[in-house]
């Protein structure tokens, strides 16, 4: 089977590091303007910079329209062929470092001298792993210190025997410039599919605001000074954030297809979910793919980031991050060996009074990059909001517009009826109570369960 190839991926100890560079140019007289976008180092291919939707409501949306010319052919460039190598395992995407109300993470402030213990769900397992380190949104270099990679006991805890030191190009210590990633060297490590690791990383330094993803349904780690290496969680403290860690690949197996990406909003994130749990509705779709009898090795990574929007950014949320459109290349086309993308994302649009003209255009817009990358797109349905502190009866006329389009569009390479699935039979227009977590828009574990229920596991395989 062909799979998406990502340049960054070597099993050798080279550095691969993306960078920033270009930006997307707007074609059409009602765009806000251009945003920012990255590039690889090694490659062509671009990279598009880059809560709830009760957060509040924006500005005016600006569309984002097809890239310039040559984009396309970069696209091709990058994923046309396939590495073997890697598959991406977890990933979660990076916004920003800034201050999240009622939510506990130093990420806005950063860190000085200071060890993160992020607590990573794989999907997929393998013989190695690396890791992928973020300063995608810092404003200068970023120093690490030494960091390392084990198998989770409990909480903050490592499986002693499991521990092992990350290297960077045969060093222990990297400094990532702003705006790039890295990953790590490969690491002889047999992990599990639906295990969890422990990656702990050092910051020696003031770090300054520091990339993070904020509302992550885990508990993660925090200590003074250097812990990164020792097995014990004494002196870690709590927090709610992945900071300074984006990614996990495993080494790919015989068996491996590929990896699905289910690119959305908070509903994907998993907000309102059980905390450490790992009931998020992809986490629910890595366990349907791990017990289907005869399955291949699929992974699911969750690129889900809590408030976001697929046409703008939200004004003054960095936590939001960045519009879906200007992310896709990195959090989408940029996981290794990523074949097929689930999309669920728009809600937050519509409760910012995006029409639906304006998301059908956007998400035209999405399906023809992804196909010129290589890269299938199955169109998930909106699921219910009424009950919720921003659905109007006009919003829901745009929700469901959208949803029939959606429904009958020959764009996608398939459909996920998530609002068929969660909603209440005798309400249509809201959730299952019994799938409703209290605020009239997030689903509950049962409902992040159903989700999962509703796609089709032979739809997620590219046919020949």
């Amino acid at each position: 089977m062909a799979r998406a190839r990502n340049p960054r991926s070597t099993r050798g100890h080279r550095l691969s590091v993306l960078r920033l560079g270009g930006r997307i140019e707007r074609s059409e007289a009602d765009l806000a303007g251009a945003f920012p976008s990255w590039r690889r180092s090694r490659g062509t291919s671009r990279f598009s910079r880059p809560l709830r939707a009760v957060f509040g409501l924006g500005a005016a949306l600006a569309l984002a329209l097809p890239l310039f010319p040559g984009a396309a052919a970069a696209d091709q460039e990058h994923h046309h062929g396939h590495d073997p190598a890697w598959t991406a395992s977890w990933a979660a995407s990076p916004v920003r470092g800034s201050e999240v109300p009622g939510f506990d993470c130093p990420a806005g402030q950063g860190l000085r001298g200071q060890t993160v213990r992020n607590v990573v769900f794989l999907s997929s397992g393998g013989p190695e792993v690396r890791i992928r380190l973020t300063n995608a949104f810092g404003a200068e270099p970023l120093r690490v210190g030494r960091s390392t990679v084990a198998v989770q006991d409990s909480q903050a805890q490592a499986v002693g025997e499991t521990m092992r030191a990350l290297t960077f190009d045969g060093r222990e210590h990297v400094t990532i410039p702003a705006g790039e990633e890295v990953f790590s060297d490969p690491v002889d490590l047999d992990v599990e599919a639906l295990s969890t690791l422990l990656v702990s990383v050092f910051y020696p330094g003031s770090t300054g605001p520091l990339t993070q993803h904020p509302f992550t349904a885990q508990t993660n780690y925090v200590a003074q000074g250097n812990r990164s290496h020792r097995p014990s969680g004494e002196g870690y403290g709590t927090t709610t954030c992945w900071m300074g860690v984006s990614g996990v690949d495993v080494a790919a197996q015989p068996r491996s297809t590929g990896s699905v990406v289910a690119f959305g909003d908070s509903i994907t994130d998993g907000v309102d979910t059980t905390v450490d749990a790992n009931h998020r509705w992809p986490d629910h779709l890595s366990r349907r793919l791990r017990s289907a009898e005869g399955s291949a090795e699929l992974s699911v990574v969750n690129a889900g980031i809590s408030g976001n929007r697929l046409l703008a950014e939200r004004p003054g949320k960095p936590y939001s991050g960045i519009a879906g459109l200007d992310r896709l290349e990195r959090d989408a086309f940029g996981q290794s060996a990523a074949e097929t993308m689930i999309l669920l994302e728009g809600i937050n649009d519509i409760s910012d009074d995006a029409t639906a003209d304006q998301l059908i255009e956007g998400y035209e817009q999405l399906v023809r990059r992804a196909h010129r990358a290589g890269m299938r797109v199955l169109g998930g349905t909106l699921t219910q909001f009424k009950g919720s502190v921003v659905w109007t009866p006009e919003r829901e006329s745009t929700r469901q517009r959208v949803n029939a389009w959606i429904r009958s569009t020959e764009l996608f390479d398939g459909v996920v009826d998530f609002a068929a699935a969660t909603a209440d039979p005798e309400h249509p227009l809201r959730l299952r109570p019994e799938y409703d977590s209290g605020d009239g828009l997030h689903p509950n574990d049962a409902g992040a369960r159903a989700m999962a229920e509703a796609v089709d596991l032979s739809a997620l395989h590219r046919r020949h």
